[in-house]
């Protein structure tokens, strides 16, 4: 079990503009909350911040931290800084204005003892600190806090920051190739041009691959604009899952009071919330867990909407019919779910799912064929389902070498 460290995250140097770097916008929020919640994602605590003076707006980002149940301890100076730690204990050093990335710090977590991360000193990483002739300092380190006592006794006016990582190169602090599992790498903010770009890389970064058509062919721009303007916002992405709970729920009774249009419409209108959801929960390094409970409920509630329409039309002339195929779609789109589950399926993104079935009642909704919608569903599910009962007994006869 790896062991807990601490964080001593440098908040002090200012830009161009005067303002400090680590509060330069950022995905909707600053550049230090995106620092913390990095550190905070790894394990990190307690979580210090280096910084001279606690500008409002700095406050006001320590406020938003906590309100997440994220604890921020500033410290004005070195000795404030090493009176944080217990003696001997282990913590990692971010440096100003480094945005990380989570493979490096995992690098750091898997070392036992002093490590600095380091990129290739080339005109690409120019703008970071230089180590030697070969190395530049990638803004990550791991170092001992007895190293940070004894720094800040002997410091002056000297940098904190600089003079740490001098202190743990002479003491012979590993140094770890920047190696981050994602591709993007360390990134050093220069101004507030530089960080748009970094910010555009987050978005990007944050798209995942959509098991559903209609996720993957017909959301992506909705999905794409709501993020950007819900990540400046302080709306959660629980809210949004549970929204979209609501009104598919919302949308069951409304079939089975027979407003079907207004129903459907709750349910379209329901399709990207908890993709968007996910995004801002990627972007703010919280990811939705797969065992929250309005999410996990999604998919039974759009059941039982297509339940309520289906006993809607049968005690409306459709006679039973239409609820056996109701309850077809929803008994073979449950077992299609179960067969697919972790599994790999050939053009999965048409099988049977809950923004498919949503989507493919639009045209049917224009004639009022509610029947004919019903009756179709059912064979969708239905297909779907030994389409994937077949390519996962093919898998799982297949012959290994």
């Amino acid at each position: 079990m790896t062991m807990a460290l601490g964080a001593l995250i440098g908040a002090y140097q200012e830009d161009d503009a005067g303002a400090l770097r680590a509060l330069l916008p950022l995905a909707g929020r600053t550049l230090i909350e995106y620092q913390v919640r990095c550190l905070a994602a790894a394990g990190a605590a307690p979580l210090t911040v280096l910084v001279e003076r606690v500008p409002p707006a700095l406050n006001e980002a320590f406020e938003r931290l906590r309100g997440e149940g994220i604890a921020v301890v500033p410290v004005s100076d070195g000795n404030e800084a090493a009176s944080r730690f217990e003696a001997g204990s282990q913590l990692i050093l971010l440096a100003d204005g480094v945005a990380p990335d989570m493979g490096d710090l995992e690098l750091l977590l898997e070392e036992s003892d002093g490590a600095i991360v380091t990129v290739p000193d080339d005109e690409v990483h120019e703008a970071f600190e230089r180590i030697d002739g070969h190395n530049r300092w990638a803004g990550l380190a791991r170092v001992d806090s007895n190293m940070l006592g004894a720094t800040a006794a002997m410091l002056g006016d000297w940098d904190l920051q600089s003079t740490l990582l001098r202190r743990a190169v002479q003491a012979g602090a590993r140094l770890v190739p920047s190696n981050p599992g994602d591709g993007r790498g360390p990134f050093l903010t220069i101004d507030e041009g530089a960080m748009a770009g970094f910010e555009r890389r987050l978005l990007v970064a944050s798209r995942t691959a959509r098991e559903d058509a209609v996720a993957r062919y017909f959301l992506p721009v909705v999905e794409e604009v709501a993020t950007e303007k819900l990540m400046e916002t302080g709306v959660r992405p629980s809210w949004l899952v549970m929204a979209a709970l609501v009104m598919t729920i919302a949308g069951a009774f409304c079939f089975s009071r027979g407003w079907h249009l207004a129903a459907l419409g709750l349910l379209f209108l329901s399709t990207p919330f908890d993709l968007v959801a996910q995004r801002l929960a990627t972007l703010r390094l919280r990811p939705l867990s797969p065992s929250m409970l309005s999410r996990r409920l999604l998919w039974p509630a759009a059941g039982l909407a297509l339940l309520a329409l289906g006993w809607f039309e049968a005690r409306h002339g459709s006679g039973w019919g239409a609820m056996m195929a109701a309850l077809t779609a929803a008994a073979f789109g449950e077992a299609g779910r179960i067969e697919r589950n972790g599994r790999p399926i050939p053009a999965i993104e048409w099988q049977f799912a809950r923004r498919n079935a949503i989507w493919l009642a639009l045209p049917f909704a224009v004639g009022g064929w509610w029947n004919l919608y019903l009756t179709l569903v059912a064979l969708y599910a239905a297909t779907s389902f030994f389409t994937a009962q077949h390519f996962r007994h093919a898998v799982e006869t297949a012959p290994h070498n």
